[in-house]
Parts: C-alpha cells; structure tokens; sequence
C-alpha cells in the first residue's frame, strides 16, 4: 500500500478586531489548493485573538474542503466513462 502525505499550512494576519487566514493545500504531486476565512471582534467582547484566530482558521479550512471537493467533482466529470484504447 502508497503511502501519501498531503500539508496544510494557515496563514493567519491581524488587523485591529480583524483576523484573516488562508488554509493552503499541498498534494504529494506538488498541486495546491487554497481556502479563505476571517472573523471580526465585536467591539463590546474583550479582545482575546486566539477565538479569532480559531474562527478564521476554522472558516478557512470550510473553504478549503469545499473547493477540494469541487475539484474532485471536476476531475470525476473530466475522468468518467470507459478508457479510450
């Protein structure tokens, strides 16, 4: 059995009360895919950056499955059907 070994990265910035990350892909055949999320403090809340870095990381790695799966989804419908000889 392959083993494979795919890494992902977050990159998380601040900004004042906003956070931004970008959660990137990196396949075993060098391909990326990348998936974006951010959170904003609520001016009344108690600055703690470590819930806003939670959130956009959390949100960026929802972005990330879901452009993986519409890559896989695009793969299946290029690749389906029978072999050519």
């Amino acid at each position: 059995m392959e083993a494979k070994q795919w890494t992902v990265d977050i990159y998380i910035t601040e900004d004042g009360d906003d956070t931004h990350a970008r959660a990137v892909l990196r396949t075993s055949d060098a391909s990326t895919v990348a998936g974006r999320g951010a959170a904003r403090r609520n001016p009344v809340d108690r600055p703690i950056p470590e819930i806003g870095d939670e959130l956009a990381a959390s949100r960026a790695l929802e972005d990330l499955a879901i452009r993986l799966h519409d890559v896989a989804s695009e793969d299946i419908v290029q690749m389906a059907g029978p072999a050519e000889p």
